[in-house]
């Protein structure tokens, strides 16, 4: 991709449903897959959020599973903040704002509030009206039939609390200065539950507000990052200045953000095609004459990022409006819509920061257990961006990937655990294993198009909403036509990986190849295709893809008599693998005579133009399957007839191998389409 010509910008002066019955769905769940998911302690990520996370911080949603499904009888359509706030401390003080509907008919609207907070006034559709309060959960009493409007207004003030002082274990508002460049810095971390901790509000995944509006009056030494356009800046004459920013697309309660600093802007634009205009890039920067030029040529490269990332997704979907940074000394990023606050800037943080914006922010994950459509998305972006604009760089990538995933035999991508924080954002599971199975998917489509189309149809289909696992299975297969139930079982769903061994013999001009798999979990079997590379004496290596649909396959290769060696199992790294023995065995013959001809099948004319009369002399029902020389399915089915007909007339001249099995074993036979 080349690089565009940048415009530089400086400005230095002011101008969940929540899972209902979430424990009963998810052990349910658990034993129709017949699955364990181990929680790993093992977030050693230094590019992701909570990479400290310990695995002592258990935490949920501070409502009750009654009071969350109370929560869900109102639809949120938009919050308004009106805080005050500066960069020396976490206290904030204003009004919080929920406009709702109702679903049924309600007698109450219950919402979330940290309970440490004064609250001086509380306003139903701009009255003062009583409440309740037990613990976070608040409680206002209305009469509203079902779909009618209503605006909750709370006037509030304190001080937020602290991983130390939080008994849940989180903290949503956090103030400190940076180590590295000296600056002070208050900013909001609400991912996954934390977004009570500092305004009123319903944490539920599956209830997005339609739009937001953060306005934030701080000290006139700094400036306040949000979600959205900035509208306007007030000096209201008294040392301080209001910060109105407005975002007009749906977006989670954890997405809202704010950020405190004494900070320079600099801004750059992208131009993705399709864009109506240019994307502003308005990123706020450490008020500090070294930080910018540290950082201007990666902050610089977000433009190819984002124009990259609108080629292959779709459209970057906030382009009406902006991408920025704020900068805060967190080690790593948070994906706030529109601006995602970040400690510092490498391409891979840029990168999966930035592809959080269609990956977690348009399409989000509808319940924690299913994080992978935010993180694993995310995290596969970095390839992506690698692949397109440093391909040197990504063997490396997937290969690091690969042995983190394989430094324990447990875990699955799928979360069964979705109120622990340490499990939820595992970097093990949730982001690298999260990626490398996207890798894997895409490997058994084998179709790059057709993979790329699935991506930007859930971009569309499913457009600030939210989406599961499995809504990507059938965008998945939509696009290509496979059966993919399998792997994401195995994948997605299963544990472990799988150690593959060969074993090999040519005999006469034909490869007689066995390809064997044992595994480290508890998934047995791992059926995705796999490629071998072959040495060939005399000519360029050859590398082939099997299908493999047990833990034992064996195949014949026709016209491969100069194989000198087996050089490498899977050497593109699309699967998650070790690799055990490979052996060259002069005695593996057996059962060659069945693959090349067998007594009891008659496949004739062979050669033929591509249709085959097939005639066995047992009256049985056989299941076949016809490979190309890539080991590829084209056509499959049963047969139960002693004589039938097979027709493959409408692929490309060349040998196939037709694979017939039974109760009694497996049979193939080489086949011939010549004109």
């Amino acid at each position: 991709m080349v690089k565009k010509q940048i415009r530089h910008e400086y400005s230095l002066n002011l101008v969940t449903k929540l899972e209902l019955m979430k424990k009963i769905v998810f052990f349910s769940m658990a034993l129709l897959l017949s699955m364990t998911v181990f929680s790993q302690n093992d977030n050693t990520h230094n590019c992701f959020k909570r990479n400290a996370f310990t695995a002592s911080q258990l935490k949920s949603n501070s409502l009750t599973v009654s009071q969350q499904i109370e929560t869900e009888k109102y639809d949120v359509h938009f919050y308004l903040l009106d805080v005050a706030m500066t960069n020396l401390s976490t206290d904030i003080s204003g009004t919080g704002e929920i406009h709702g509907t109702t679903r049924e008919i309600l007698d109450s609207v219950l919402f979330e509030l940290f309970d440490t907070y004064l609250i001086t006034d509380i306003r139903l559709n701009g009255v003062s009206t009583p409440y309740s309060r037990v613990g976070s959960a608040i409680k206002v009493p209305v009469n509203l039939t079902a779909n009618q409007s209503f605006e909750i207004a709370v006037d509030y003030s304190g001080t937020p609390p602290t991983a130390a002082t939080n008994p849940l274990g989180g903290a949503g508002m956090t103030n400190d200065n940076s180590p590295s460049w000296g600056n002070y810095v208050t900013w909001s971390l609400s991912e996954p539950f934390s977004a009570y901790e500092w305004w009123p509000c319903k944490q539920s995944l599956r209830d997005k507000a339609d739009s937001c509006e953060v306005k934030i009056t701080v000290p006139n030494n700094c400036k306040a990052g949000s979600n959205g356009s900035l509208e306007a800046v007030i000096d209201l004459g008294n040392g301080t200045s209001r910060y109105e920013w407005k975002h007009g697309h749906s977006i989670e309660y954890y997405l809202i953000s704010v950020a405190v600093a004494e900070y320079i802007e600099y801004n750059v634009y992208a131009n993705p095609t399709g864009s109506p205009s240019p994307i502003l890039i308005q990123n706020y920067i450490y008020d500090n004459p070294a930080t910018l030029p540290a950082f201007q040529t990666d902050i610089d490269e977000t433009v190819d990022f984002i124009e990259l990332f609108s080629d292959v997704f779709g459209l970057y979907p906030f382009h009406d409006e902006k991408y920025g940074h704020c900068m805060a000394p967190l080690s790593g990023g948070m994906e706030h819509q529109t601006m995602t606050t970040q400690g510092y800037f490498t391409k891979g943080l840029t990168a999966h920061e930035l592809g959080h914006q269609w990956w977690g922010n348009n399409v989000t994950c509808a319940s924690w257990s299913d994080i992978w459509v935010n993180e694993g998305f995310a995290s596969y972006c970095e390839y992506i961006m690698l692949e397109n604009l440093y391909p040197n760089e990504t063997a490396l990538d997937m290969e690091s990937r690969h042995d983190y995933v394989k430094s324990n035999p447990n875990g699955s991508v799928w979360v069964l655990d979705s109120l622990n924080e340490s499990r939820i954002f595992n970097g093990r599971l949730t982001y690298d294993k999260g990626a490398s199975i996207i890798h894997t998917f895409r490997f058994i489509m084998d179709d790059d198009p057709s993979f790329f189309q699935a991506l930007k149809n859930i971009q569309t289909d499913y457009a600030d909403s939210v989406a599961i696992g499995l809504d990507f299975k059938e965008a998945f297969e939509a696009a290509s036509g496979d059966d993919l139930t399998d792997a994401f079982q195995e994948w997605y769903f299963g544990e472990g990986f799988p150690t593959y061994s060969a074993r090999w013999n040519v005999v006469g001009n034909d490869l007689l190849l066995e390809v064997s798999h044992t595994t480290s979990s508890s998934t047995p079997t791992f059926t995705n295709p796999i490629e071998i590379e072959f040495s060939r004496a005399g000519m360029s290596d050859t590398t082939i893809r099997f299908s493999i649909d047990a833990n034992l396959n064996q195949f014949l290769v026709p016209n491969m008599s100069a194989v000198d060696a087996i050089d490498k199992i899977d050497p593109n790294n699309w699967i998650i693998n070790n690799v055990g023995t490979i052996t060259n065995d002069p005695a593996f013959t057996a059962g060659i005579e069945d693959i090349i001809t067998s007594q009891e099948i008659l496949v004739f004319p062979n050669p033929s133009q591509g249709s085959y009369t097939l005639e066995t002399n047992v009256d049985n029902e056989y299941q076949y399957k016809v490979f190309d020389t890539k080991g590829k399915i084209i056509q499959s089915g049963l047969i139960s007839q002693t004589v039938s007909t097979l027709d493959i007339s409408e692929n490309e001249n060349g040998y196939y191998i037709l694979h017939l099995s039974d109760t009694e074993g497996n049979r193939f036979v080489k086949i011939l389409i010549k004109e």
